[in-house]
Order: C-alpha cells, then structure tokens, then sequence
C-alpha cells in the first residue's frame, strides 16, 4: 500500500489525503486504515473523520508531547499514522459491518425526476429501477447533513447531472442520483440532485444509537417496494 500526504490542521488535527478523485479503490484505502486506527486505540486520538480520499484525525496535544522534544507534538503522532497507512489491510475494511436494505418506492410522488433520469439515460423507467436495484454499494462517507450517506457503485449508465434549479425543499428519505453518485436525503432538506424514489427509514435519529442508520465503509443494497409497503413502514 502506498503513503499517503500528511497536512497539519491547526495543532490539533491532522489530514492524511490519499489523492484527489473520487473512486472505489482510493475509498477501500481510506476504510482500511479508519479501521486499523480505530482498532489501535491511539492515545489522545478524540476523533477519526474519513472523507472520499482523506481522512481527518484529531488528536489532544497533551497526549502526544514529550518532555525536551525537538518536534512538535503531531510530528510524532504522524509517525504513527505512516505505519498504519503503510501495513494496514485493504480487504479487511467494512467486513465487520453488516449489509443493510433500504427499501425503496421508486417514481410518481416518489420520485418526480425518475422519467428525466431516464430519459437522459436513453433507458425506459423499468430498466433504470431495475438498475439501480442492481448496485453494489458502499458507503464512501456521511456528509452535507447528519446522516446523509454518499454511495459508490452507481451504474455509470445512470451517472446524471444535477437539476440546473436546485429544489429549496427534499423529502426526507428522498433518494437521488447526483453525478456517479446515489445518495439518501435523511431529512427535508434543499437540494439539487435528482430525485428518484423515497424510503420510509429514518436515516438520522439523534435518539437512537447510533444516530445513523449507516456508516462509513458500509454496504448497501436497495429493495423495490410499492407505496402500500412504503405506508406501512412509515407507520
């Protein structure tokens, strides 16, 4: 496994970027080493926040300074975070978290835009559904709202720009299609992506433990349901 860069954020967190893009290998690389760093249980070490091809890592300067040291306290925490990058391993990640299903009603109220999707797919409704069903997903981060999982694994067929006119209100458990990404509104939010089916999960209940209903590195798959099922799951 190659390195990654370190960057100092501040004096109390730093950044370890694996590179710029955004794909499925460079999200399994940061997954491993989240996942050998939390296992390691570092000291001082408060937070760990992985993004697409970077992960955040802050840490209590107290835990890791030493008496007479020539360098700050970071320098040595990011020794340790170059071992981790340099051994940890890639095919381990995510295998401790179980797959969930979301259940999903696709298109009418649902789904305004899945007609559109389609239509810039060159494919009828049926095909997309049936397509979209068919990825193999895994959560590459939470971001934009609490909860709000970016997936990978998107058949590249349905890879479709954002709406040029952002919606000011979303749904809450809205999925959506934003580029090569699908993506779960987990409460009614603005936003611009494009709309295709709804869930009746919650997937962010500041209540529950976890609050999210998926994490990072997690793997996804979708179910058809009719709006029958949708009601009563929400219920």
């Amino acid at each position: 496994m190659t390195g990654a860069d370190i960057e100092w954020l501040g004096d109390s967190a730093l950044l370890l970027r694996f590179g710029e893009r955004v794909d499925a290998a460079l999200s399994a690389r940061v997954h491993a080493v989240v996942q050998a760093l939390r296992g390691a249980a570092l000291p001082g070490v408060r937070d760990i926040v992985p993004a697409y091809a970077s992960i955040t890592v802050h840490y209590d300067p107290a835990a890791w300074n030493e008496s007479g040291a020539q360098e700050p306290p970071g320098a040595r925490l990011a020794a340790r975070l170059c071992d981790f990058v340099e051994n940890c391993n890639i095919s381990a990640a995510g295998k401790s978290l179980p797959a969930v299903e979301i259940p999903i009603c696709y298109g009418g109220e649902f789904g305004p835009d899945l007609a559109e999707v389609a239509a810039l797919a060159q494919l009828d409704v049926d095909t997309v559904i049936a397509r979209h069903l068919a990825g193999a997903y895994r959560v590459a981060m939470l971001g934009f709202a609490p909860g709000f999982p970016y997936l990978l694994g998107l058949d590249p067929v349905l890879h479709t720009p954002r709406r040029a006119q952002p919606r000011t209100r979303v749904p809450a458990g809205s999925v959506a299609i934003g580029g090569a990404q699908t993506g779960i509104y987990p409460r009614d939010l603005p936003g611009g992506w494009q709309i295709i089916g709804r869930t009746p999960l919650a997937l962010f209940d500041a209540a529950r433990d976890p609050p999210a209903l998926l994490a990072p590195s997690q793997r996804v798959r979708f179910r058809a349901i009719d709006a029958h099922a949708f009601a009563k799951l929400q219920g």
